[in-house]
C-alpha cells in the first residue's frame, strides 16, 4: 500500500474506535465479543471498593471500624469547610495518616491536587484536547486495547464500553494530545483508572496532568522516552537497601535480582496491583500529601516488613512472585500497622538524609508547552515501527547494562568473600536473567504494565518507541522491518519468542540430582512441541543422521557463510532412544536442509 492509502486506513481505524466509545454499550448489542466481558458471578464477591473476587470474602469490615470511619467523616466534613485555615493545615498530616474516609476521597483528593484551580484556569482545554485526539491521536489503538485490560475485575470497568471505560478512553486520548512528549504509556491507564474511581472525567484528566507535571510528583520522568526518573529512583532504592538492609541486598545480588524486576509498579503506578487495594489507597492519600518521597519510603517499608520471609526464598522467580503476587493477595499486616511503619520509615530515612531522591532534573520535566498541538509526522500517523534506537533510548539501555554489570561484580566479590565453591553456571543463569532488565527498557509502552515481572513473562524488545499496528500487551517486539531486531548500529539485541502458556519456560538448573555439587554441570530443559513445528519439517532420528552421513553434524556459528559470528545458541541432544531434533533458531534441521545449505553447516 502506498503512503496515502496507509494514512487513510489509520484515519478510518481511529474514527471507528472513537465511534464505538461514543455509541456506548447499549447501542453495540451483538457487536461485543464474549471474551471482552469477563464472567460475573455472585454479587456477594464484590468488596467495598468495587473489586470483584473469585471467592466469598473471608473478611468483612468490622463494626467498630465502620463506627470509627463514621466519626472521622464528621471531622473531615467540618475540616473541608475551613480548608485553607492554619488549623486545618496543622491537622491535615495527622488525619491523612489515619486514613481518609472512602466516601470523601473524591473531595479530598481534588483538594490535595488543587484540581479545581487547574480546571478553572484552563476552561475548555479538556474538550479541545479530546477533539484533537479524535482527529490526530496516534495512540488510539493502544489505548483501546489497554482500556479493556485495566481493572477487569472491577465493577466500573468490567463491561466493555461501559461508562467508566468510555471515560478512561477519553481521558487517556485527550492527555496523549495534551502532553506530546509522553503521548501515551501503558502505566498511565492504571493512574487514570484509579482517579476515575473517585472523580468525574474532566477532574481525572486534570489530576493526571498534575501528577505528571507538578514538581511535587513529577511523574512525567517515569513515562517520557528513556525513563530517566525510573533509573534515578532505582539507584536511590539501591542506596537505601545497601545502607539499611545490606544482608537483603546481598541476598538479591546472590540470585541476580535487580530492583527493576520487582519494583516497576511500585514506582510507575504508586503500588497499584502490588499491594491490597485498601492499602494502596492509604499510600495514595499520603503520596498526594507529601509527594514522591513516600514512594521510596514505602518500597523500603515493604521489604523491611517481609525481610525474613524473603531471605528464606532461594530462587529469583520465587522472590519476585512473593513480592509481586503474594503480597497483593495477602500482605500479612493490617493497613494501620503498615502505615505506622511507613511513617517511621520516612522519619528514619529523613534522619539519615536519604529520604529524598533529589529534585527532578530538567530531563524529567516537560520541555514542550503543555496543551499546544503538535501535528504527528507521517510515520506516527501510519503507525510504522521505529527502525533505530534514539540516543535517549541507547543511554537508557546502557544505564541498565551498567547496573547489571555492577550487580555481577558485587556477586563475584560476595562469592570470593564467602570462599565457597560455586560453579560458573550460577553466573550464567543470573546473567541471562538480568539481561531481561536490559530488554525491558526497549519499549516504554510495555514496561509499566508488566503484570508479573519474572523470567517467564518479561518481554524482550529490539527497538524503542513504536507505533506499530500490532500493539498487544507485553508481546509486541517492535523489531525493525527487516526482522533482524537491529538497533541501528549493527548490533543485534537479545530477542525472545513467546511460547504458548502450556509450555514451560526454558530453565537452567544447577546440576542433576545424581551429580556432585562441585561438578561444573548445567542441565538445560527445552520444551519441544512437534505440533507447533512447520508442517514441512519433521523431527529426524539421530540414528538416521548417522546412517546417512556417517559423521556427526557440526553447526557453525556463522550465518550465510560469512565470517561474522552471531550470538544464537544451538543445541543438539544425541540419543538413540528419542527422536530429538536439531533446532537452529526455531527451525528443525533435516538432512535435506543441511545438504541445501552447505555454507551454514559442515561435517566433521
Amino acid at each position: 500500500m502506498n503512503e496515502e492509502a496507509l494514512l487513510a486506513r489509520a484515519s478510518e481505524e481511529r474514527e471507528r474506535i472513537f465511534q464505538r466509545y461514543e455509541r456506548g454499550r447499549e447501542n453495540l448489542v451483538g457487536q461485543i465479543d464474549p471474551w471482552e466481558d469477563p464472567e460475573f458471578e455472585d454479587y456477594h464477591k464484590t468488596d467495598r471498593y468495587g473489586f470483584i473476587h473469585d471467592e466469598r470474602l473471608l473478611h468483612k469490615t468490622a463494626p467498630q471500624k465502620v463506627n470509627v470511619e463514621v466519626e472521622r467523616e464528621k471531622k473531615w466534613v467540618k475540616m473541608l469547610g475551613s480548608w485553607d485555615t492554619p488549623a486545618t493545615r496543622e491537622k491535615l498530616h495527622r488525619r491523612i495518616y489515619k486514613g481518609i474516609p472512602n466516601s470523601l476521597r473524591i473531595k479530598i483528593w481534588c483538594k490535595l491536587l488543587n484540581v479545581n484551580s487547574m480546571k478553572s484556569t484552563n476552561v475548555g482545554k479538556y474538550q479541545e484536547m479530546l477533539r484533537l485526539a479524535k482527529q490526530w491521536s496516534t495512540d488510539v489503538r493502544q489505548i483501546d486495547s489497554d482500556v479493556n485490560r485495566q481493572f477487569r475485575e472491577h465493577q466500573f470497568y468490567r463491561e466493555r464500553y461501559s461508562e467508566k471505560q468510555c471515560s478512561l478512553f477519553n481521558v487517556l486520548c485527550a492527555y496523549s494530545m495534551y502532553n506530546s512528549e509522553v503521548g501515551y504509556c501503558q502505566g498511565m491507564s492504571g493512574l487514570a483508572g484509579v482517579l476515575l474511581m473517585y472523580m468525574d472525567e474532566e477532574d481525572a484528566f486534570w489530576a493526571l496532568a498534575i501528577l505528571l507535571s507538578d514538581k511535587k510528583y513529577a511523574m512525567h520522568g517515569l513515562y517520557v522516552e528513556g525513563f530517566p526518573k525510573l533509573t534515578r529512583f532505582l539507584e536511590h532504592h539501591d542506596k537505601i537497601l545497601t545502607k539499611f538492609m545490606p544482608k537483603l541486598k546481598q541476598h538479591f545480588d546472590k540470585f541476580g535480582l535487580d530492583a527493576i524486576l520487582y519494583s516497576l509498579k511500585w514506582f510507575f503506578v504508586c503500588f497499584v496491583e502490588r499491594v491490597p487495594f485498601s492499602l494502596c489507597l492509604r499510600v495514595w492519600d499520603i503520596y498526594l500529601l507529601d509527594g514522591e518521597r513516600v514512594i521510596t519510603a514505602m518500597a523500603y517499608t515493604i521489604l523491611k516488613l517481609h525481610k525474613k520471609a524473603i531471605m528464606k526464598l532461594n530462587d529469583m522467580d520465587l522472590i519476585v512472585n512473593y513480592i509481586q503476587v503474594k503480597l497483593h493477595k495477602d500482605f500479612g499486616y493490617e493497613d494501620d500497622i503498615v502505615i505506622h511503619h511507613l511513617e517511621r520509615s520516612m522519619d528514619e530515612l529523613k534522619r539519615a538524609k536519604i529520604d529524598y531522591p533529589g529534585p527532578p532534573p530538567p530531563s524529567e520535566l516537560p520541555q514542550r508547552q503543555l496543551g499546544a498541538f503538535v501535528e504527528p509526522d507521517k510515520k506516527a500517523k501510519i503507525g510504522q515501527r521505529a527502525e533505530n534506537f534514539s540516543e535517549t533510548e541507547k543511554q537508557a539501555r546502557a544505564t541498565v547494562i551498567l547496573r547489571r554489570e555492577k550487580a555481577a561484580l558485587e556477586l563475584q566479590e560476595l562469592r570470593v568473600s564467602q570462599s565457597d565453591t560455586v560453579s560458573d553456571h550460577s553466573g550464567v543463569a543470573s546473567g541471562v536473567r538480568c539481561e531481561d532488565s536490559v530488554s525491558v527498557l526497549g519499549s516504554r509502552r510495555s514496561l509499566a504494565d508488566t503484570s508479573v515481572t519474572s523470567t517467564a513473562d518479561l518481554s524482550v524488545f529490539s527497538s524503542g518507541r513504536s507505533h506499530a499496528p500490532d500493539n498487544s500487551l507485553d508481546t509486541h517486539s517492535n523489531i525493525s522491518d527487516d526482522g533482524t531486531g537491529s538497533d541501528g548500529c549493527g548490533n543485534c539485541s537479545l530477542s525472545v519468542q513467546w511460547l504458548p502458556t502450556a509450555q514451560s519456560t526454558p530453565r537452567a538448573t544447577p546440576y542433576p540430582p545424581s551429580a556432585s555439587p562441585s561438578e561444573d554441570v548445567v542441565r538445560i530443559h527445552v520444551t519441544y512441541n512437534p505440533l507447533a513445528s512447520p508442517s514441512h519439517l519433521q523431527p529426524v532420528s539421530p540414528s538416521k543422521y548417522k546412517y546417512e552421513h556417517h559423521k556427526p553434524v557440526s553447526l557453525n556459528f556463522y550465518t550465510n557463510g560469512s565470517n561474522v559470528p552471531d550470538n544464537r545458541i544451538r543445541i543438539q541432544v544425541s540419543s538413540e532412544e528419542l527422536l530429538t531434533p536439531i533446532v537452529d533458531s526455531g527451525r528443525i534441521i533435516s538432512p535435506r536442509y543441511i545438504d541445501s545449505h552447505p555454507g551454514m553447516y559442515e561435517y566433521k
